[in-house]
Protein backbone atom coordinates (compact mmCIF):
# COMPACT_ATOMS: atom_id res chain seq x y z
CA UNK A 1 0.00 0.00 0.00
CA UNK A 2 1.58 3.28 -1.14
CA UNK A 3 1.32 6.56 0.71
CA UNK A 4 -0.72 9.28 -0.94
CA UNK A 5 -1.97 12.71 0.02
CA UNK A 6 -5.25 11.47 1.55
CA UNK A 7 -3.72 8.81 3.80
CA UNK A 8 -2.85 9.31 7.47
CA UNK A 9 0.11 7.91 9.33
CA UNK A 10 -0.65 4.81 11.37
CA UNK A 11 2.46 3.59 13.23
CA UNK A 12 0.58 0.46 14.31
CA UNK A 13 0.57 -0.65 10.67
CA UNK A 14 4.34 -0.25 10.34
CA UNK A 15 6.96 -2.89 11.10
CA UNK A 16 8.60 -2.74 14.50
CA UNK A 17 11.87 -0.88 14.80
CA UNK A 18 14.93 -3.10 14.22
CA UNK A 19 16.38 -4.80 17.30
CA UNK A 20 19.80 -3.23 16.76
CA UNK A 21 18.35 0.25 17.40
CA UNK A 22 17.75 -0.46 21.09
CA UNK A 23 21.34 -1.70 21.40
CA UNK A 24 22.66 1.37 19.57
CA UNK A 25 20.74 3.70 21.89
CA UNK A 26 21.62 1.60 24.93
CA UNK A 27 18.03 1.07 26.08
CA UNK A 28 16.24 -2.10 27.12
CA UNK A 29 12.96 -1.43 25.32
CA UNK A 30 11.49 0.67 22.52
CA UNK A 31 7.90 0.02 23.58
CA UNK A 32 5.35 2.83 23.35
CA UNK A 33 5.60 5.30 26.23
CA UNK A 34 9.05 4.20 27.41
CA UNK A 35 11.16 7.13 28.59
CA UNK A 36 14.94 7.16 28.71
CA UNK A 37 17.92 9.50 28.86
CA UNK A 38 20.52 9.54 26.13
CA UNK A 39 23.58 11.75 26.32
CA UNK A 40 21.86 13.94 28.89
CA UNK A 41 18.72 14.36 26.75
CA UNK A 42 15.28 13.04 27.63
CA UNK A 43 13.56 10.82 25.08
CA UNK A 44 10.16 9.14 24.93
CA UNK A 45 8.78 6.51 22.56
CA UNK A 46 5.77 8.23 21.03
CA UNK A 47 3.77 6.90 18.07
CA UNK A 48 6.36 4.19 17.67
CA UNK A 49 9.49 6.36 17.47
CA UNK A 50 12.07 7.70 19.96
CA UNK A 51 11.66 11.48 20.18
CA UNK A 52 13.79 14.05 21.99
CA UNK A 53 12.05 16.49 24.31
CA UNK A 54 15.02 18.88 24.07
CA UNK A 55 13.98 22.44 23.25
CA UNK A 56 15.35 24.08 20.11
CA UNK A 57 15.78 27.73 19.12
CA UNK A 58 12.96 29.79 17.60
CA UNK A 59 14.61 29.60 14.16
CA UNK A 60 15.08 25.84 14.43
CA UNK A 61 11.51 25.39 15.67
CA UNK A 62 10.26 27.36 12.65
CA UNK A 63 12.47 25.31 10.34
CA UNK A 64 11.17 22.13 11.97
CA UNK A 65 7.57 23.19 11.39
CA UNK A 66 8.29 24.21 7.81
CA UNK A 67 9.86 20.89 6.87
CA UNK A 68 7.25 18.90 8.73
CA UNK A 69 4.65 20.67 6.55
CA UNK A 70 6.61 20.27 3.33
CA UNK A 71 7.48 16.59 3.63
CA UNK A 72 3.90 15.63 4.43
CA UNK A 73 2.90 16.98 0.99
CA UNK A 74 4.04 13.71 -0.57
CA UNK A 75 2.30 14.44 -3.86
CA UNK A 76 4.69 17.39 -4.42
CA UNK A 77 7.86 15.29 -4.54
CA UNK A 78 6.92 11.61 -4.91
CA UNK A 79 6.18 11.31 -8.63
CA UNK A 80 8.42 9.10 -10.82
CA UNK A 81 9.73 12.20 -12.64
CA UNK A 82 10.61 14.00 -9.42
CA UNK A 83 12.30 10.97 -7.88
CA UNK A 84 14.21 10.18 -11.08
CA UNK A 85 15.48 13.76 -11.22
CA UNK A 86 16.65 13.55 -7.62
CA UNK A 87 18.27 10.12 -8.09
CA UNK A 88 20.25 11.28 -11.14
CA UNK A 89 21.42 14.44 -9.36
CA UNK A 90 22.51 12.53 -6.26
CA UNK A 91 24.50 9.96 -8.25
CA UNK A 92 26.08 12.72 -10.32
CA UNK A 93 27.40 14.36 -7.14
CA UNK A 94 28.17 11.43 -4.80
CA UNK A 95 28.80 8.73 -7.38
CA UNK A 96 27.12 5.35 -7.51
CA UNK A 97 27.55 4.25 -3.90
CA UNK A 98 26.44 0.69 -4.68
CA UNK A 99 29.68 0.27 -6.63
CA UNK A 100 32.21 2.00 -4.37
CA UNK A 101 35.03 -0.14 -3.02
CA UNK A 102 35.52 1.84 0.18
CA UNK A 103 32.29 0.55 1.68
CA UNK A 104 34.13 -2.71 2.43
CA UNK A 105 36.47 -0.78 4.74
CA UNK A 106 33.61 -0.30 7.19
CA UNK A 107 32.99 -3.98 7.88
CA UNK A 108 29.70 -5.83 8.02
CA UNK A 109 26.51 -3.86 8.72
CA UNK A 110 28.15 -0.46 9.36
CA UNK A 111 26.00 2.12 11.16
CA UNK A 112 24.93 4.98 8.86
CA UNK A 113 23.27 8.11 10.23
CA UNK A 114 21.07 9.97 7.74
CA UNK A 115 21.36 13.32 9.51
CA UNK A 116 18.26 15.27 8.56
CA UNK A 117 16.52 12.47 6.68
CA UNK A 118 13.33 14.46 6.04
CA UNK A 119 10.82 12.18 4.33
CA UNK A 120 13.62 9.85 3.24
CA UNK A 121 13.67 11.07 -0.35
CA UNK A 122 17.44 11.38 -0.74
CA UNK A 123 18.15 8.44 1.53
CA UNK A 124 15.99 6.09 -0.52
CA UNK A 125 17.07 7.37 -3.92
CA UNK A 126 20.81 7.21 -3.22
CA UNK A 127 21.21 4.64 -0.46
CA UNK A 128 18.53 2.03 -1.21
CA UNK A 129 20.98 -0.43 -2.85
CA UNK A 130 23.04 -0.31 0.37
CA UNK A 131 20.21 -0.81 2.86
CA UNK A 132 20.56 -4.62 3.11
CA UNK A 133 24.27 -4.11 3.95
CA UNK A 134 24.04 -1.32 6.53
CA UNK A 135 22.23 -0.28 9.70
CA UNK A 136 20.34 2.82 8.58
CA UNK A 137 19.31 5.34 11.24
CA UNK A 138 17.30 8.28 9.92
CA UNK A 139 17.29 11.33 12.19
CA UNK A 140 15.25 14.50 11.74
CA UNK A 141 14.16 17.38 13.97
CA UNK A 142 10.69 17.42 12.38
CA UNK A 143 7.78 15.02 12.13
CA UNK A 144 8.92 14.30 8.58
CA UNK A 145 10.68 11.34 10.23
CA UNK A 146 7.25 9.67 10.44
CA UNK A 147 6.83 10.06 6.69
CA UNK A 148 10.30 8.62 6.13
CA UNK A 149 9.57 5.57 8.24
CA UNK A 150 6.38 4.87 6.30
CA UNK A 151 8.05 5.38 2.91
CA UNK A 152 10.90 3.02 3.83
CA UNK A 153 8.36 0.45 5.02
CA UNK A 154 6.45 0.72 1.74
CA UNK A 155 9.61 -0.40 -0.05
CA UNK A 156 10.11 -3.29 2.37
CA UNK A 157 12.85 -1.79 4.54
CA UNK A 158 12.78 -1.95 8.35
CA UNK A 159 15.20 0.77 9.41
CA UNK A 160 15.82 2.84 12.52
CA UNK A 161 14.45 6.35 13.01
CA UNK A 162 14.86 9.02 15.67
CA UNK A 163 13.38 12.50 16.08
CA UNK A 164 16.14 14.74 17.42
CA UNK A 165 18.29 17.78 16.64
CA UNK A 166 21.22 16.65 14.48
CA UNK A 167 23.36 19.51 15.85
CA UNK A 168 23.29 17.89 19.29
CA UNK A 169 22.85 14.22 18.49
CA UNK A 170 23.40 12.39 21.80
CA UNK A 171 25.42 9.41 20.57
CA UNK A 172 28.87 8.45 21.88
CA UNK A 173 31.93 9.87 20.11
CA UNK A 174 33.44 7.57 17.48
CA UNK A 175 30.38 5.29 17.44
CA UNK A 176 29.22 5.83 13.83
CA UNK A 177 30.71 4.48 10.60
CA UNK A 178 29.02 6.67 8.00
CA UNK A 179 27.10 9.94 8.01
CA UNK A 180 24.93 11.18 5.15
CA UNK A 181 23.47 14.69 5.32
CA UNK A 182 21.95 15.86 2.05
CA UNK A 183 21.07 19.53 2.11
CA UNK A 184 20.48 19.77 5.87
CA UNK A 185 23.50 21.20 7.71
CA UNK A 186 22.71 24.70 6.43
CA UNK A 187 19.22 24.45 7.99
CA UNK A 188 20.63 24.33 11.53
CA UNK A 189 21.55 27.28 13.74
CA UNK A 190 25.18 26.94 12.59
CA UNK A 191 26.38 24.92 9.60
CA UNK A 192 29.90 24.83 11.03
CA UNK A 193 28.75 23.62 14.46
CA UNK A 194 26.46 20.95 13.00
CA UNK A 195 29.22 19.64 10.74
CA UNK A 196 31.82 19.51 13.50
CA UNK A 197 29.40 18.07 16.07
CA UNK A 198 28.44 15.22 13.74
CA UNK A 199 32.08 14.63 12.78
CA UNK A 200 32.89 13.78 16.41
CA UNK A 201 30.53 10.79 16.13
CA UNK A 202 32.58 9.24 13.32
CA UNK A 203 35.00 6.42 13.99
CA UNK A 204 38.50 6.83 12.59
CA UNK A 205 38.25 6.03 8.90
CA UNK A 206 34.53 6.83 8.93
CA UNK A 207 33.09 8.87 6.09
CA UNK A 208 30.91 11.97 6.06
CA UNK A 209 28.86 12.60 2.89
CA UNK A 210 27.09 15.95 2.76
CA UNK A 211 25.77 18.76 0.61
CA UNK A 212 25.46 22.41 1.64
CA UNK A 213 24.28 25.56 -0.10
CA UNK A 214 26.89 27.69 -1.86
CA UNK A 215 27.02 31.49 -1.70
CA UNK A 216 25.86 33.19 -4.89
CA UNK A 217 26.06 36.62 -6.49
CA UNK A 218 25.00 39.79 -4.64
CA UNK A 219 21.57 40.28 -6.27
CA UNK A 220 20.56 36.67 -5.68
CA UNK A 221 21.87 36.75 -2.09
CA UNK A 222 19.94 39.94 -1.39
CA UNK A 223 16.74 38.59 -2.95
CA UNK A 224 17.07 35.29 -1.06
CA UNK A 225 17.39 37.05 2.30
CA UNK A 226 14.62 39.52 1.48
CA UNK A 227 12.09 36.86 0.40
CA UNK A 228 12.98 34.54 3.30
CA UNK A 229 12.46 37.38 5.80
CA UNK A 230 9.07 38.23 4.27
CA UNK A 231 7.92 34.62 4.68
CA UNK A 232 8.87 34.24 8.34
CA UNK A 233 5.69 35.72 9.88
CA UNK A 234 3.56 33.43 7.70
CA UNK A 235 2.26 29.97 8.47
CA UNK A 236 3.61 27.19 6.21
CA UNK A 237 0.31 27.20 4.28
CA UNK A 238 0.50 30.95 3.74
CA UNK A 239 4.16 30.75 2.70
CA UNK A 240 3.35 27.97 0.22
CA UNK A 241 0.71 30.18 -1.43
CA UNK A 242 2.98 33.24 -1.35
CA UNK A 243 5.60 31.29 -3.33
CA UNK A 244 3.21 30.40 -6.14
CA UNK A 245 3.56 33.64 -8.21
CA UNK A 246 7.36 33.28 -8.12
CA UNK A 247 7.03 29.68 -9.31
CA UNK A 248 4.68 30.83 -12.08
CA UNK A 249 7.22 33.44 -13.20
CA UNK A 250 9.87 30.72 -13.43
CA UNK A 251 7.54 28.64 -15.59
CA UNK A 252 6.79 31.61 -17.85
CA UNK A 253 10.51 32.32 -18.26
CA UNK A 254 11.19 28.65 -18.97
CA UNK A 255 8.46 28.45 -21.60
CA UNK A 256 10.06 31.36 -23.44
CA UNK A 257 12.80 28.91 -24.41
CA UNK A 258 15.00 31.92 -25.09
CA UNK A 259 18.75 32.32 -24.71
CA UNK A 260 21.00 35.32 -24.23
CA UNK A 261 24.72 35.85 -24.82
CA UNK A 262 26.64 37.56 -22.02
CA UNK A 263 29.70 38.90 -23.85
CA UNK A 264 32.02 39.26 -20.87
CA UNK A 265 31.94 38.45 -17.16
CA UNK A 266 30.05 40.91 -14.95
CA UNK A 267 32.31 40.49 -11.96
CA UNK A 268 30.50 43.12 -9.92
CA UNK A 269 27.38 40.91 -9.95
CA UNK A 270 29.05 37.52 -10.10
CA UNK A 271 27.61 36.77 -13.54
CA UNK A 272 29.90 34.76 -15.84
CA UNK A 273 30.26 35.28 -19.57
CA UNK A 274 28.68 32.87 -22.03
CA UNK A 275 25.39 31.77 -23.48
CA UNK A 276 22.58 30.95 -21.06
CA UNK A 277 18.82 30.64 -21.06
CA UNK A 278 16.82 33.61 -19.83
CA UNK A 279 15.23 31.40 -17.17
CA UNK A 280 18.62 30.26 -15.86
CA UNK A 281 19.91 33.85 -15.83
CA UNK A 282 17.06 34.88 -13.57
CA UNK A 283 17.28 31.62 -11.58
CA UNK A 284 20.96 31.87 -10.68
CA UNK A 285 21.35 35.63 -10.41
CA UNK A 286 17.99 37.16 -9.37
CA UNK A 287 15.81 34.70 -7.41
CA UNK A 288 15.22 30.96 -7.25
CA UNK A 289 12.46 30.11 -9.73
CA UNK A 290 12.86 26.44 -10.53
CA UNK A 291 11.60 25.16 -13.87
CA UNK A 292 11.48 21.77 -15.51
CA UNK A 293 8.90 20.91 -18.14
CA UNK A 294 8.42 17.34 -16.84
CA UNK A 295 7.44 18.47 -13.32
CA UNK A 296 4.05 19.70 -12.12
CA UNK A 297 3.41 23.18 -10.77
CA UNK A 298 3.25 21.85 -7.19
CA UNK A 299 6.52 19.94 -7.63
CA UNK A 300 8.25 23.12 -8.78
CA UNK A 301 6.65 25.13 -5.98
CA UNK A 302 7.88 22.50 -3.53
CA UNK A 303 11.46 23.09 -4.68
CA UNK A 304 11.16 26.87 -4.36
CA UNK A 305 9.39 26.58 -0.97
CA UNK A 306 12.18 24.29 0.22
CA UNK A 307 14.67 27.08 -0.46
CA UNK A 308 12.82 30.11 0.88
CA UNK A 309 10.54 29.01 3.72
CA UNK A 310 13.02 27.82 6.41
CA UNK A 311 14.35 30.53 8.72
CA UNK A 312 17.67 28.68 8.88
CA UNK A 313 19.23 28.49 5.41
CA UNK A 314 22.83 29.71 5.36
CA UNK A 315 25.12 29.67 2.34
CA UNK A 316 28.81 28.78 2.42
CA UNK A 317 31.93 29.25 0.32
CA UNK A 318 34.06 26.26 -0.75
CA UNK A 319 36.93 27.70 1.29
CA UNK A 320 34.81 27.74 4.46
CA UNK A 321 33.74 24.13 3.96
CA UNK A 322 37.30 22.95 3.34
CA UNK A 323 38.49 24.73 6.50
CA UNK A 324 35.71 23.18 8.62
CA UNK A 325 36.51 19.68 7.34
CA UNK A 326 40.19 20.17 8.11
CA UNK A 327 39.44 21.46 11.61
CA UNK A 328 37.15 18.47 12.20
CA UNK A 329 39.99 16.11 11.31
CA UNK A 330 38.52 15.01 7.98
CA UNK A 331 40.25 14.55 4.64
CA UNK A 332 38.16 15.45 1.59
CA UNK A 333 38.09 12.55 -0.89
CA UNK A 334 35.47 13.89 -3.30
CA UNK A 335 34.40 17.48 -3.90
CA UNK A 336 31.77 18.66 -6.39
CA UNK A 337 31.13 22.40 -6.59
CA UNK A 338 28.11 23.66 -8.52
CA UNK A 339 26.22 26.94 -8.72
CA UNK A 340 23.69 25.55 -6.25
CA UNK A 341 25.92 23.97 -3.67
CA UNK A 342 28.93 22.00 -2.48
CA UNK A 343 29.00 18.21 -2.22
CA UNK A 344 31.65 16.52 -0.09
CA UNK A 345 32.75 12.99 0.79
CA UNK A 346 35.31 13.26 3.59
CA UNK A 347 37.11 10.58 5.63
CA UNK A 348 37.90 10.93 9.34
CA UNK A 349 41.66 10.81 9.71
Amino acid sequence: MLLNASMTFNPAMLPSLPSWLADTLGVASLDEGVQFTLGGQSFVIQDGLPRSSKLVSYEQAQTRETFGFKWKKVETFGSPSSLARMRAWLIERYGDLSAVKWLEEHGEQPLLIDAGCGAGMSGLELLEPLLPRIRYLGVDVSEAVDVARQRFAERGHSCGFLQADISELPLPPESVDLIFSEGVLHHTNSTEHALKSLATLLRKGGRFMFYVYKKKGPIREFADDFIRERLQPMSPDQAWIAMEPLTQLGISLGKLNAEIEIPEPIDLLGIPAGRTSVQRLFYWHVAKMFYRSDLTFDEMNHINFDWYAPANATRQTPEEVRTWCDEAGMIIEREVIEEAGITIIARKA
